[in-house]
């Protein structure tokens, strides 16, 4: 059984219409008549094929595609420069499981602390990335105390200024900062033993004042993942009315230094379309599933301010409201409102000073306007 002469007489006109085409399906169905055996089949998967290939080669043009791979290559590139973070992490991950096999070889003979050297080579990482991608630098690292210590820091899309931080306080003050991160963080594969060995907790009022107690800086986001997600770039703070940082602080009777990085939501930002798909998923299952892009080498200045005080007489809630202050005048005087990707980039090569001027703010603290605490039933003492 052979194709019959009108099924050849439509193949050939299709083809003499589209040469490039007439060669590609010429070979395609010398191809199946040279594979195919049974003539039914034959016929079945010829015209199959021929239909196919056709509507591959009549909507899929090829230099098309490859005009509109170059074109979208930016934005594919925003969206893979993240992964380069995780990819950081990873490694970090490995170096700390290295140390933990190796440590009777390699470290004993250099540092007993096997955990201190790994801690050391990861921050070098980090601090050679941040140097070299983002310019990283401190500005107010005066202001730190002498003795524990807490830091309340605005949580960017990637908290990469916190990584870069703790690197520098490491490497150049021998000051280990022990940070607080949410709970779905140990639950990742492969991270546990970087999290321990950096000292990160999931944080409880108990946990996070005994840590301090015992001598140590503790940093703390009370925004948290929620701020992470679905802040921007006017710089808001999300911290819906947590004051767990402050019953810390007031536990553990220890200062308070308040910290912003300038730029930080231009490295990275979140996808604003299906914010509230987003947003359900979070409230239902506490997971960050919101894209993230960027990757940008924009500059990164992470400012300290003047530490705030241990004062019995405050409340919670009047020490959260100052607290937010502080970072709030930070934010004022160091970041341009809304921030800009292309300043940022610019700052690299030429710091601009930013032009002072009242911006007003809508809602800032979830649930606090320009620092103002409104009044609402206090929260269950979490602190991020």
């Amino acid at each position: 059984m052979k194709i019959d002469k009108g099924f050849g007489k439509m193949v050939k006109s299709r083809c003499d219409a589209r040469p490039v085409k007439a060669y590609i399906m010429s070979d395609l169905l010398k191809k199946f008549d040279h594979d195919t055996r049974n003539d039914v089949v034959q016929v079945a998967v010829a015209i199959a094929g021929f239909y196919l290939g056709m509507f591959c080669l009549e909507y899929v043009d090829t230099e098309y595609s490859l005009w509109l791979t170059w074109f979208l290559m930016p934005v594919i590139v925003t969206f893979l420069l993240p992964a380069v973070i995780i990819v950081l992490i990873y490694i970090s991950a490995i170096i700390f499981h290295l140390y933990r096999l190796y440590r009777m070889k390699v470290v004993d003979g250099v540092q007993p602390d096997w955990k201190q050297a790994a801690r050391l080579a990861v921050c070098a990482l980090w601090d050679a990335h941040g140097w070299l991608w983002h310019g990283y630098d401190i500005k107010g690292i005066e202001n730190i105390p002498d003795g524990p210590f807490l830091v309340i820091y605005y949580h960017g899309a990637l908290p990469i200024d916190m990584y870069y931080f703790i690197a520098r306080m490491l490497l150049f003050k021998r000051r280990h900062i022990h940070t607080v991160a949410d709970r779905f963080m140990f639950k990742i594969p492969g991270w546990a033993t970087l999290l321990e060995g950096l000292c990160v907790i999931p944080g409880t009022v108990q946990t996070c004042a005994s840590v301090l107690r015992s001598g140590n800086p503790l940093a703390i986001s009370p925004g948290g993942v929620y701020e992470a997600q679905f802040g921007d770039h006017y710089y808001r703070l999300n911290w819906r009315n947590r004051i767990g940082f402050a019953k810390v602080a007031q536990e553990a009777k220890v200062p308070i230094v308040p910290m912003f990085t300038q730029n930080v939501r231009e490295a990275f930002r979140t996808v604003g379309w299906l914010r509230g798909v987003w947003l359900r998923i979070y409230a239902a299952f506490r997971m960050p599933l919101a894209p993230v892009y960027g990757g940008f080498p924009v500059k990164l200045i992470t400012h300290l301010g003047k530490p705030i005080p241990y004062d019995p007489e405050l409340t919670p809630e009047q020490l959260q409201k100052k607290v937010a202050t502080a970072i709030e005048e930070l934010v004022e005087e160091h970041q341009r409102i809304p921030g800009s990707i292309l300043q940022a980039l610019m700052e690299r090569i030429h710091e601009i000073p930013k032009k002072r001027k009242h911006i007003e703010v809508p809602v800032t603290n979830g649930k606090c306007q320009n620092g103002t605490l409104k009044d609402s039933p206090s929260e269950k003492a979490k602190v991020s």
